[in-house]
Parts: structure tokens; sequence; C-alpha cells
């Protein structure tokens, strides 16, 4: 009589035994203990290897829109600056990405710029804010026309309506 069930249970036992056997050792092996992770801090810089658009937000369009608002509130001082900074981001980008979809980055640059940084460059100098005003628009123009010669027509640069730095005076000290 109790035969059938102490039959059946052993059973069960030893097929539950087979199931167990047949699993990957590594489910029945003690979790290994885990490396523990170094500090970040420890660890050596590593390399900062940004893309076009990255560089291009970070060192142009606050430059160029800087540039812009130091201009029109003629502060010169600030403008011939912002102007420095421009132009010193247009070779660290060259320097950067030597190439953008098959095309020379600083040779786009230069072709795009070289006959105007010097015009922005006098403006700056004279105070001439009539002229300022001319040779940031070929600048902005110039952008725009870059984008365009690599694919991207749809990226449109404009002369800042206003500010994007609330923490930032134009307007001169007086």
């Amino acid at each position: 009589m109790h035969t059938r069930p102490i039959a059946a249970m052993t059973l069960a036992a030893l097929t539950g035994l087979a199931i167990i056997a047949s699993l990957p050792a590594i489910s029945r092996a003690q979790p290994a203990v885990q490396q523990e992770e170094p500090n970040r801090a420890d660890l050596p810089p590593q390399a900062f290897n940004p893309q076009m658009s990255a560089l291009m937000n970070m060192l142009i369009q606050p430059r160029h829109a800087k540039l812009g608002l130091a201009g029109k509130a003629q502060n010169w001082p600030l403008t011939a600056y912002e102007f420095n900074e421009l132009k010193a981001g247009f070779v660290v980008i060259g320097k950067e990405v030597p190439r953008f979809k098959g095309l020379p980055v600083a040779d786009l640059f230069d072709a795009a710029m070289k006959q105007i940084f010097p015009v922005m460059d006098f403006a700056i100098k004279a105070g001439d804010e009539r002229q300022f005003s001319e040779s940031y628009a070929k600048i902005t123009a110039a952008c725009n026309a870059c984008h365009t010669t690599a694919g991207n027509n749809f990226i449109v640069i404009k002369v800042p309506e206003a500010s994007n730095f609330p923490n930032q005076e134009f307007v001169p000290a007086r």
C-alpha cells in the first residue's frame, strides 16, 4: 500500500536530480566574487574624440553668437576677444577633424573665411559698427554656405536676436 507513493516520490526525486545534473555547471556554481570596479578618478585620462557636430556646438556656435552680441553692443574689447576665440575654434576643429564627409575641413574653413576675417578685424579695431555688421553678416552667410557644401543645408545659422548667455554682460563697462 505504501509502496506506490514511495516509488512515485523516489521517481520524482530521481527525475529532479537528473534535471539538476543536466544543467550547465555555471548555474550550480557559487556566484563568482565580483571584482571591485576601480575608482574612475584613479583611471588614466581617456582620449577626447568628439564628433564634428559636438565641436561646432561647443566651439563655434557660442563664439559666433557672442561675437555678434558684443559687436551689437559696441563692446570692442570683448568683440576682439570673441573674434579671436572664434578663429581659434576653427583652427582646433580643422586639426581635430581633418576630413568631414570626405571634405578637407581646414580648407573649407579657410575658403569660407579668409577674405572676411581681415575685414572683420579692421572693423573691430576701428570700432566701425556698420563695417562690423556687414562682416558679421558675411561670416554668418559663409557658415551657411559651408553647411550646404557639407550636405547639411538644414543647419542654418543666423544673427542672434537675443542673448543665450544671461550671466554675461555684453554692454561695455563705463
